[in-house]
């Protein structure tokens, strides 16, 4: 059973830094593109950041010079270091799995960032 958890949302003030954590199991985690997904009350749920496999990143613009997302196999996890946050940056953050070669997905139950002073 293929399971996601997130770790490490929280409450931070405007111009501060969170790191969210995904540990992926029960899968091969080399064959997956993932993903960071925020929704917002009220608002669609937006793309924030992806890594291939290989370790290729994609940034939506919003977010671009201000998060990283890294991946580490020997952990099995998926990293969103978030720095200079902004209030509407606030969300529920969802790390997100595609299998590269059958694009079988899995989500994980989310993650509350709220971004106020």
């Amino acid at each position: 059973q293929v399971q996601l958890v997130e770790s490490g949302g929280g409450l931070v003030q405007p111009g501060g830094s969170l790191r969210l954590s995904c540990s992926v199991s029960g899968t091969i985690f080399r064959l997956f593109t993932m993903a960071w997904y925020r929704q917002a009350p009220g608002k669609q749920r937006e793309l924030v950041a992806s890594i291939t496999a290989r370790g290729h990143t994609h940034y939506s613009d919003s977010v671009k010079d201000r998060f990283t997302v890294s991946r580490d196999s020997a952990q099995d996890s998926v990293f969103l270091q978030m720095n200079s946050l902004k209030p509407e940056d606030t969300a529920v953050y969802r790390c997100n799995a595609i299998n590269e070669y059958n694009d079988l997905k899995y989500w994980g139950q989310g993650t509350q960032v709220t971004v106020s002073s």
